[in-house]
């Protein structure tokens, strides 16, 4: 029993064949359709993920990011996905320095749209199925329409949002008011793209599955789907041309791993935030976070500390790692970890960013010096816009996606109903940041998919929305089921803390030295500690999107059962048979 005395708010969804949570009700429907047909956890997850770019276009997009990691039973091996695209080539630094001295709204800020080929290549090579299947669930949401969720209505009702690009009124306002909670949302024009794409696999059978399936994704890519874009883009003052599309294609790569006791943790490269959470872990692991109780003084205390020194290595080291060398093997290094862990004061919280570490050593390399002057607070906004799926299937296998990349800072283009990805919001302008714009490079993202093994087999693919917080509800997450025993959905609804003593990832990566925000559920006696040690307290509601909105499911070893978490804060289902 978790410590608030009552089991959950929702009752986890268990199965014994396949289990499924997202981010949307309709995409969880859609993934568990595909499991039920015979699909594998592939198959299911991309259903899922391009049914969210359907529901969810206030937090991705079709044509937006899309990081994965696929784990397939048979082979042993987990692989990344790169949902990422990079600038053009003929966006440079000097370029927006010179011109807007920041990253304008628009489609200047904009990144090669990587969702598609994340799905189609995800699908081609790990699926079973083609992409009319998978897609149909998507085709019908979007060409019938689906009751509009409270969040999708409220960003539509954002000031000026809808001013600001009259093709986005026309889709978020067809009787000229902005849509309504329950009122049936329709998409046409993104429905046709998905049905024009399905012409082209069909027409394209002779290359069997895969290559129907790569018809399709061409299609995007170097035919009409693309020349509109592009043409769109140079309309708008953008700086893309057919050659940057053309040239895009993932990358299915290698995670990093890490470890905790006897857990194994996976996440997609340095091109994201996702390798911070091992950090963050490798910290936590030095404490008998046990003996301090969960959700204490102490154990708050020493996750803000070690999250603070997590993200200060993301700030100076994280980057694309075809333009900078990062460092990994020393930044995920146990030694390392011990070393950053020495800096920790129990009694006294850092006042701001903890200054860069040292991790060439561990990887047998001489040390080097700043590249960069430390930041200095300042002022801004930020809001999150992603989501997430994971599905584990009857054989084993498990998929872990975070697609993203909303409406609203970037216009959605004529005929296809989507936005191209806005994701170079995440991108530096600063002389020596290692995700300083270049053109092609890819920003440093946010969204960072998961998967936990114990003892070398399956144990939960996880993640989450929320910008920075992702790697904060992550550790979180995992932290409350494997030391402190709770399931995963009792473990997602537990109330949790976040430090924001770093630039923010997104423009204009607004920093608040030594700031912390705490959930209303927190005890007002460790919040008032954590204000004597130093913490900025700032309080959040009891249950907010602001702490994130995980899912995840897990693999029960004793009895091969399978248990799916969904938070309550987000608009998440889990479904399992």
């Amino acid at each position: 029993m978790p410590p608030n005395g009552m089991n959950s708010y929702r009752p986890p969804a268990m199965g014994l064949s396949h289990v499924i949570s997202s981010g949307n009700y309709f995409a969880s429907l859609a993934g568990y359709q595909m499991l039920e047909e015979g699909g594998n956890a592939v198959d299911a997850g991309v259903a899922a993920g391009i049914a969210i770019n359907v529901t969810q276009p206030h937090f991705t997009s079709f044509a937006g990011v899309a990081p994965i990691l696929v784990y397939m039973a048979e082979t042993n091996e987990v692989v990344s996905i790169s949902g990422l695209g990079g600038w053009p080539k003929a966006a440079t630094a000097e370029y927006f320095i010179d011109k807007y001295g920041d990253l304008p709204l628009g489609m200047e800020r904009c990144v090669v749209p990587s969702a598609c080929d994340a799905w189609l290549t995800a699908l081609e090579r790990y699926g079973t199925m083609t992409f009319e299947q998978v897609v149909g669930p998507s085709v019908r949401l979007a060409d019938e329409g689906f009751p509009v969720a409270p969040r999708l209505s409220a960003a539509a009702h954002r000031p000026g949002v809808l001013e600001r690009w009259p093709y986005d009124a026309q889709i978020f306002a067809p009787t000229g008011t902005p849509i309504k909670t329950t009122q049936p949302f329709v998409q046409k024009d993104l429905a046709n793209v998905f049905k024009q794409m399905i012409e082209m696999e069909r027409a394209n059978v002779s290359g069997g599955r895969e290559g129907g399936i790569r018809a399709a994704r061409d299609f995007f890519y170097k035919g009409e789907i693309a020349e509109k874009m592009v043409a769109f883009s140079e309309a708008e003052g953008g700086l893309f041309t057919m050659e940057d599309f053309a040239d895009f294609s993932v990358a299915v790569e290698k995670p990093e791993m890490g470890s905790y006791g006897d857990y194994s943790i996976y996440t997609c490269g340095p091109w994201c935030q996702g390798p911070s959470l091992i950090s963050v872990l490798n910290l936590m692991e030095g404490f008998d976070l046990q003996a301090m109780g969960h959700n204490s003084a102490d154990y708050l205390h020493a996750l803000m500390e070690s999250i603070k020194l997590a993200f200060s290595d993301r700030h100076y080291f994280y980057g694309d790692p075809d333009f900078v060398d990062v460092p990994m093997e020393g930044l995920l290094s146990k030694g390392y970890a011990d070393a950053r862990r020495a800096a920790i004061e129990m009694a006294r919280a850092y006042p701001e960013m903890p200054p860069m570490g040292d991790p060439w050593p561990y990887q047998g390399a001489a040390s080097r010096g700043p590249a960069m002057s430390a930041p200095r607070a300042k002022a801004g906004a930020t809001g999150p816009d992603t989501s997430y799926a994971c599905v584990v299937d009857k054989w084993g296998n498990a998929f872990s996606a975070t697609p993203s990349d909303s409406f609203g800072a970037t216009p959605m283009v004529p005929g296809l109903g989507m936005i191209v990805s806005s994701r170079g919001t995440q991108t530096w302008l600063e002389e020596g940041h290692p995700s300083r714009l270049e053109p092609g490079k890819r920003p440093r993202l946010t969204p960072n998919p998961s998967m936990a093994f114990k003892n070398g087999k399956l144990f939960m693919p996880f993640g989450t929305p929320g910008g920075d917080m992702q790697v904060q509800g992550m550790a979180q997450m995992f932290l409350n089921m494997v030391e402190f025993g709770l399931d995963p959905q009792q473990a997602v609804e537990e109330p949790r803390a976040a430090s924001w003593s770093h630039p923010d990832s997104f423009w204009p990566h607004t920093y608040t030295p030594g700031r912390i925000e705490l959930e209303g559920r927190i005890s007002k006696e460790a919040a008032a500690e954590l204000e004597r040690r130093g913490h900025k307290v700032d309080w959040l509601s009891d249950w907010g999107y602001r702490a994130a909105g995980l899912c995840g499911v897990l693999v029960n070893q004793e009895f091969g059962t399978l248990i799916g978490a969904a938070d309550p804060r987000a608009d998440s289902y889990a479904v399992g048979r």
